[in-house]
């Protein structure tokens, strides 16, 4: 392998080299954004040298009007299998399936005959309706229940990579769009991560003393994901899933005070030296959110649960703060029958977050407010 260069980077050179040299010369009035987004570490600035195995290498995104597609789509395709180079910065820039996983593509190196390259050309409203099930115009509104059932994983691919050339101006119109929760769900989610630090608080303590050491190890693993969840919601960055949920998470201006504390309380081997880290991060988070001012300051200090030895900073407290700034009717309504957040907050099913169908039957669940 030659050295590696970061995805994005690599596919900028590639486009900006190969790509649109060949578009100004053979299609000239050809109006197009080109762009990478969607799946792939390198979309995320995740990508290493170990990526390179499958699914990776110089590619390109050309999203064309509606109207343009049936026109240039094929065109384009057949101009570029005959006019890339077989090789670009050393990295081949032909694909093919790997044997036994359908859609899984790795570099074929070929030295004759048509490039199946990766210029892919479609639509932004095509691509949208296969990556996120949404029927996204121009003069698109997303509703309560859409983004409660987008995943935040496919959002923040939606936003992070990166766009070349903007002969339309669809995917930043598009990424502007989504770029972060309008200001009601983003408080109905806030309230809902604390609820849910809420009903598990004090059961650390409790799975402790009864001798269930790793049923509270398993509970402070779950605090600590729902306290980093918050994190990313109060630094209004959406959280990718989780094989890259500890990176992204140390990037967040909030991570070097919170990680070792976090570290502490999954390395801690009793259940009291796991609650007093928890403590010390329910007083940084706390702290977090009076720094967001959205309610009125509240207690940063932790205290006993009721009668019981438990160190709770009374996650409850808080839902009910947020909620109560809650202004928009449909997303009210739906806050006072129940705190479910969205689906990453009440799931981590993989299937259940990919699968389309199953999405819009959760949207019904929302939509009818119960």
């Amino acid at each position: 392998m030659p050295d590696f260069i970061p995805g994005l980077e690599l596919s900028r050179l590639f486009f900006m080299e190969q790509v649109q040299p060949v578009l100004n010369a053979e299609f000239p009035g050809l109006r197009y954004d080109a762009a990478i987004i969607g799946s792939g570490s390198e979309v995320l600035g995740f990508d290493t040298p170990l990526s390179r195995d499958h699914h990776w290498g110089p590619r390109v995104t050309l999203f064309v009007a509606d109207d343009d597609l049936e026109t240039y789509a094929e065109p384009v395709r057949e101009v570029f299998r005959h006019r890339l180079p077989y090789e670009f910065r050393g990295y081949p820039t032909s694909f093919e399936e790997i044997p036994g996983q359908p859609g899984i593509l790795r570099f074929e190196p070929k030295t004759s005959g048509p490039v199946n390259h990766r210029v892919n050309v479609t639509t932004l409203r095509r691509f949208l309706r296969g990556y996120l099930d949404f029927d996204w115009q121009r003069a698109a509104v997303i509703e309560v229940a859409d983004w409660l059932t987008f995943p935040q994983q496919k959002l923040r691919t939606l936003v992070a990579g990166a766009v070349y050339h903007t002969g339309l101006g669809d995917v930043t119109l598009m990424r502007q769009q989504f770029a972060w929760y309008p200001h009601d769900i983003w408080l109905y989610l806030l309230a809902a991560g604390w609820m849910r630090i809420s009903q598990e608080e004090a059961f650390v303590g409790r799975t402790g003393e009864v001798g269930d050491d790793i049923g509270s190890r398993l509970i402070a693993g779950r605090l600590v994901r729902d306290l980093m969840q918050l994190c990313f919601l109060m630094e209004r960055q959406y959280a990718p899933y989780s094989k890259w949920f500890g990176t992204a998470f140390g990037r967040l201006g909030c991570a070097p005070q919170l990680t070792p504390i976090f570290d502490g309380a999954l390395a801690a081997t009793d259940w009291r030296t796991r609650q007093t880290h928890l403590s010390a991060a329910y007083r940084l988070v706390a702290e977090m959110h009076n720094g967001l001012g959205i309610t009125e300051p509240l207690p940063t200090e932790v205290s006993y649960f009721y009668e019981r030895p438990y160190l709770v900073i009374r996650g409850h407290e808080f839902a009910e703060a947020i909620t109560a700034q809650i202004r928009d009717e449909a997303v009210r309504r739906m806050a006072s029958v129940r705190l479910i957040g969205s689906i990453d907050q009440f799931s981590d099913s993989t299937d259940l977050r990919e699968a389309a169908p199953l999405r819009q039957r959760l949207k019904t669940l929302y939509e009818s407010g119960h």
